[in-house]
């Protein structure tokens, strides 16, 4: 018996972490989703064809950030972005996901930030959900990428590689995590 797998549809990624103690600056993290094609000067990890974070969304309306948290306060996941990989066009074959740290100008890193985690998970299944602990010294992180198979379908494979970078250098350069 054969069956047509379909692949992830609709994803939701979650961020969360608690606010910074009393007295103290607050810690902004953000979600960054990046858009890669197939023909992207022949290089799908190098530069994205557009960036989606803080208070914006996908020119088609395909990934888009529903929450945006400044402080971490609130219950649950203080910010989420949802990717319609369904709705992507199919010149975008690659999609990467990132956490920054907004860097004051004490530049704080994940480690400054208590119990921040991410989770990833389509409808109510859990794909990947984890801490930063292993990016501690940095300031951003890729945590997922998603890619279109030939046949269309879309796959999942988690990461957790760190970065120190401000958030525009962190765009630039988050598509070559391997």
């Amino acid at each position: 018996m054969s069956s047509i797998r379909k692949g992830l549809t609709k994803v939701e990624v979650g961020l969360r972490w608690d606010p910074s103690p009393l007295g103290a600056p607050p810690h902004d993290l953000d979600i960054v989703a990046a858009t890669y094609t197939a023909d992207a000067a022949g290089d799908p990890q190098g530069r994205p064809a557009y960036l989606v974070h803080f208070d914006s969304r996908s020119p088609d309306g395909t990934i888009s950030l529903s929450r945006d948290s400044k402080t971490g306060q609130g219950f649950g996941y203080d910010e989420v972005m949802v990717l319609e990989l369904q709705r992507l066009a199919e010149r975008y074959t690659r999609v990467v996901v990132g956490v920054a740290v907004q860097q004051h100008p004490e530049g704080a890193v994940f480690g400054d930030v208590a119990n921040a985690s991410v989770r990833v998970r389509e409808g109510h299944t859990d794909l990947a959900e984890h801490g930063f602990d292993e990016v501690a010294g940095c300031t951003a992180a890729v945590v997922a990428e998603f890619t279109r198979e030939p046949g269309g379908a879309w796959t999942f494979r988690e990461l957790l590689q760190g970065f120190e970078s401000d958030l525009v250098a962190f765009g630039a350069e988050m598509g070559s995590a391997r």
